[in-house]
């Protein structure tokens, strides 16, 4: 399984529309395959900070399959506009 793991630096003012369009979002994600779930959990010390946690089968259903979709470009459509600056996102595996 890899983690995907994202800070969303979303623009001070535009959590609640951020909110609103994510759950409009989240099904395009969900419906890939090797989607596997996934968590946004918001920062209490940085309000206008999230946390995106997805869980993939493999790397390659992220970065090839899901981004590579039309769904990607829905949810880019949705989210992208909502980041200042633009998020890091990397990949971890569990060790032990």
């Amino acid at each position: 399984m890899i983690r995907e793991h994202a800070i969303l630096p979303v623009r001070p003012g535009h959590e609640a529309d951020f909110i609103a369009a994510f759950t409009t979002a989240r099904p395009l994600i969900e419906s890939m395959p090797g989607f596997g779930g996934l968590s946004l959990s918001r920062s209490v010390e940085a309000p206008s900070s999230f946390l995106l946690l997805v869980d993939w089968e493999r790397l390659e259903d992220h970065t090839e399959g899901f981004r590579g979709s039309p769904e990607y470009a829905r949810w880019k459509a949705l989210l992208h506009r909502f980041y200042d600056p633009f998020p890091d996102v990397q990949h971890f595996v569990e060790v032990g």
